[in-house]
């Protein structure tokens, strides 16, 4: 809005703040209509119900949410909903999502999640939608567990897989790497004794896991500069219908964050963050070791222009490391961690591009020599 208001700017910014009060906002936050098909321990797998006159067709399109992230990442509010533009197109749209964490939960580990509850939606997926190969798209976490699940199991149907802003060598992310010396000086000492852990592991053991407030607060600490001039931005584009359906939708979703368990969070803080194994193209689960070149599915992968979550050299990382894959495509987008997946210029940028990946990859369409 201009310094000195239009006439037009005035009216559009009264019936933003007349939006407000009356009805709560100005953001369509309505979900796209699903049907539950799969379930079990902390998995949910939903089927998203045609949209309009489009009529399904094709391979289906699995959308993996990262843990402690609500779903609506994929479906963040009408007119910019990944789900709503996949089913507008015609894709066979379908969700997994893991429901609420609790303290009973702390002993599950990252091998819940790689080993069944990525491959047993990609299973039922498959299965629902005739036999079909699966097109899997996960963002942020959902992201590195997709593709652990992929090395793991090589007979998944998987026709292709996208990856979205998934961090994998966390060295390169600003926040965590001038940390990693202080973590690894103060592992398995508090106060200069021995204590069977650090600091950290004392306080996710006795707590069962990361909380929903300690996830929101993480995540809106990326954004710190965001934060402070918040209020400053929104009455300098209180004329602007779409900015602030933006940001209340972003609300709406750092609001609906969910707990990590205890085990899980364990192994992230351990493997990634202090010891940051998977740049070295592995994960360890126990004795047994997921090698990222076991990957035979072709690949692309999505890295945030400026993300300060996974910054792009942190995602890039992956890319040299799926030598098993047929094809793999790294594309640089404009937005942050979530901006890249659902905000306003995604439209016109990254799902351009994912319409494009899974047209190359269906399996209608690929010869059959492939």
């Amino acid at each position: 809005m201009d310094l000195l208001p239009k006439p037009d700017q005035v009216v559009a910014a009264a019936g933003n703040v007349a939006h407000k009060v009356l009805y709560g906002g100005v953001a369509d936050l309505r979900k796209m209509p699903r049907t539950l098909i799969d379930e079990g321990l902390l998995r949910q797998v939903y089927h998203y119900r045609p949209a309009g006159t489009a009529t399904e067709q094709g391979d289906p399109v699995l959308l993996v949410t990262p843990l402690a992230a609500p779903s609506s990442c994929y479906d963040l509010r009408r007119g910019c909903s990944l789900v709503e533009h996949l089913l507008t197109h015609g894709h066979r749209t379908y969700l997994l999502e893991y429901g609420e964490v609790s303290f009973r939960d702390r002993n599950l580990g990252m091998e819940h999640w790689i080993e069944e509850v990525v491959p047993e939606a990609i299973r039922h997926v498959s299965e629902h939608a005739g036999g079909r190969p699966v097109h899997v798209v996960g963002w942020s976490l959902g992201g590195i567990f997709m593709t652990l699940a992929a090395a793991d199991h090589g007979d998944l149907p998987i026709a292709s897989m996208t990856i979205v802003g998934s961090p994998f060598d966390v060295s390169k992310v600003p926040m965590i790497a001038p940390l990693r010396p202080l973590l690894k000086l103060t592992d398995g000492t508090w106060g200069g004794v021995k204590s069977g852990g650090g600091p950290v592991t004392r306080v996710y053991r006795a707590l069962g896991g990361a909380p929903k407030p300690f996830v929101r607060w993480a995540f809106q600490l990326t954004a710190a500069q965001k934060l402070v001039t918040k209020p400053i931005v929104k009455l300098q584009q209180l004329d602007n219908t779409e900015f602030l359906a933006q940001i209340e939708a972003v609300d709406a979703f750092t609001a609906a964050m969910i707990a990590y368990p205890g085990r899980t969070f364990g192994q992230l803080y351990h493997r990634f963050v202090k010891q940051n194994e998977l740049v070295r193209g592995y994960l360890s689960l126990g004795e047994k070791r997921v090698e990222l070149k076991d990957v035979t599915a072709p690949v692309l992968v999505f890295a945030g222009a400026t993300d300060g979550i996974a910054p792009v050299e942190c995602v890039r990382a992956v890319v040299p490391l799926l030598t098993g894959s047929p094809e793999v495509r790294f594309e640089v987008v404009p937005g942050g961690h979530l901006g890249m997946l659902t905000g306003r210029a995604a439209r016109h940028t990254t799902w351009l591009v994912l319409d494009e990946w899974l047209r190359r990859w269906a399996s209608d369409a690929l010869p059959s020599s492939m």
